[in-house]
């Protein structure tokens, strides 16, 4: 998911990163809105996300279930706590 970050918006964290780093500038833009789109995926994005990747990996949904629920509380925007039924429920409706 690539959320475009509007002119302006996000200029003094990509002047930030390419003050402090050896980033060119539209590196640097391209950085923040992938980093703003990842903390702004909501719990239903990021548990459908995370099912269809760990199915690709070949997990179970026993397991790709509890997992998920522990990963959510680990999110840089936490999501409140989701039982392993409501991870389910996410996913499949």
């Amino acid at each position: 998911m690539m959320l475009v970050v509007a002119t302006g918006e996000w200029d003094e964290l990509v002047d930030r990163l390419v003050a402090t780093t050896a980033l060119p500038a539209g590196v640097a833009r391209r950085v923040v809105e992938e980093v703003v789109a990842y903390c702004g995926e909501s719990a239903e994005e990021f548990i459908r996300r995370r099912h269809h990747e760990l199915q690709s990996g070949g997990l179970t949904n026993a397991e790709a279930f509890g997992r998920i629920a522990s990963e959510l509380v680990a999110r840089p925007v936490a999501a409140p706590p989701f039982t392993e039924r409501q991870v389910r429920r996410a996913i499949y409706g």
